[in-house]
């Protein structure tokens, strides 16, 4: 028996066998988003001290909630795709992911190593510390039956989302992966933008303390006649929305490829190639990659080997994980602290998104059938060819080949840098969530106004650009 046969003996969602409808894929979409949030609410039994609660803005990214069943979130997932894309790219594990056998093994190599890190990821979070059962038990039988308990109900939570993610990408829109970030991005960017409360969760008027949505926060402090945090929190508001516009106009570039049918004559079509070519999936997996990295520092620090740098309270202190951390360029500015160190912090980190971004871009494209080869057969089985050469595949490829490497390089190049100033501008969300939030949303719209426009509701096909 070898590795395959193994690996076909795990648990799967199995796909539809007929096509889905809109309202179908739509059903279970919501399904899938209402239980996501239930179960981020529901906390960790036998839970005493979360060291994790510093890392909010990280766990966005993760689709997690630090605390609940769901604190693993997506990065057993996003993580064992990183580990695969760096073997698979390097070499070092030989697939080819241009046939359908090759992608199947490659996903059931992704599931297995999934469920490595669901497993590996819960001890790790449980025994270094950062979701541990109450301290005064330290010592006691009690103790290490509370953890057991813990990484028991975190191993059922990371079950719980790979299979969520199996289902929204067998059953409905997009991936489970993609929903997840916009989800919780969403949320939090609607609740520091409007929220009443303040930061420990009080009614914030009448508190004494600003409340968390920048919105109030901008006309309160106009009225109460402080200038310096009503541009605080204008810069914010302000932020965001640019980072909104920037990036739907980069997810609208694309180069379209002139294309004829071999047996009509007069008949052509234009077959697009997006600017971003692996559109949000790089800076994902980088963003997963400084998560990780994040999580992993302070889970050392806390064990005392802090071989990733050190953290002063919630704030990196030295090592990586302080250059890799996102400086306040904005709110320094603003408030007159800007110092060349800053700059410095800045540049490491655009910089590292950058290329991060471009590795994984490059990855993508292998791994995932985006390449030349891949888009030639395709093209060819739509009847379509170039005008004015015979039908050949290998000249179909030959020519996307032109566009497809130079839109991976600087596609990967360019959503890094999206990535990175949206970071350094201090929105209402971390820059790089929102980023990907819009780029997820705009690519759900796109997929369902191309597949499935004929199946809505007559007035959301004409809202989705449809003939009435």
């Amino acid at each position: 028996m070898n590795l395959a046969d193994i690996l076909s003996f795990l648990p799967e969602v199995k796909k539809s066998p007929t096509k889905l409808g809109f309202s179908e894929k739509l059903k279970w979409t919501i399904i899938i988003l209402v239980a996501f949030f239930i179960l981020s609410v529901i906390p960790l039994y036998g839970l005493g001290e979360n060291a994790l609660t510093q890392f909010e803005q990280i766990s966005v990214i993760l689709g997690a909630s630090f605390g609940s069943i769901l604190s693993l979130g997506i990065g057993p997932i996003v993580t064992a795709s990183i580990v695969l894309q760096l073997l698979a790219g390097s070499g070092i594990l030989k697939l080819d992911t241009t046939t359908t056998e090759g992608r199947a093994y490659f996903q059931s190599l992704q599931k297995a190593l999934t469920l490595f890190f669901v497993l590996f990821e819960a001890a790790v979070y449980v025994f270094l510390g950062g979701l541990s059962p109450a301290l005064e038990l330290r010592g006691t039988p009690d103790f290490f039956s509370l953890q057991l308990l813990l990484i028991f109900q975190l191993i059922v939570g990371g079950l719980l989302i790979m299979f969520m993610d199996d289902v929204t990408t067998k059953w409905g829109f997009g991936s489970g992966v993609s929903l997840f970030i916009a989800a919780g991005v969403s949320a939090e960017i609607f609740i520091r933008a409007f929220s009443p409360l303040n930061s420990i969760g009080e009614w914030a008027f009448g508190s004494g303390q600003a409340p968390v949505g920048a919105v109030l926060v901008f006309f309160k402090s106009l009225l109460e006649g402080a200038p310096q945090e009503a541009l605080l929190s204008l810069a914010a508001i302000l932020a965001t929305i640019l980072i909104f516009v920037l990036s739907v106009y980069a997810q609208a570039m694309k180069v379209e490829i002139p294309l004829s049918f071999g047996r009509v004559r007069g008949f052509g079509y234009r077959w697009p190639l997006n600017f971003l070519y692996t559109s949000n999936m790089p800076v994902i997996l980088v963003a997963a990659l400084l998560a990780n990295i994040q999580l992993w520092a302070r889970l050392l620090q806390n064990w005392g080997y802090p071989l990733l740098g050190t953290f002063t309270g919630t704030t990196p202190a030295t090592g990586i994980v302080l250059w890799l951390d996102i400086p306040r360029i904005t709110q320094n500015l603003l408030i007159g602290a800007f110092t060349a160190f800053d700059l410095g912090q800045a540049a490491v980190y655009t910089l590292f998104l950058i290329v991060g971004s471009t590795i994984f871009s490059i990855f993508w494209v292998q791994t995932s059938g985006m390449d030349a080869a891949k888009q030639a057969k395709q093209i060819m089985a739509s009847g379509l060819q170039i005008p004015g050469f015979r039908r050949d595949e290998r000249i179909v490829e030959h020519l996307l080949q032109r566009y497809i490497f130079p839109l991976t390089i600087m596609g990967g190049a360019t959503i890094g840098l999206l990535a990175a100033s949206a970071d350094l501008l201090g929105a209402l969300s971390r820059g790089t969530g929102i980023l990907l939030t819009v780029m997820i949303i705009y690519r759900l719209y796109e997929d369902i106004a191309k597949q499935h426009m004929m199946d809505m509701h007559p007035a959301l096909r004409k809202m989705m650009g449809g003939e009435s």
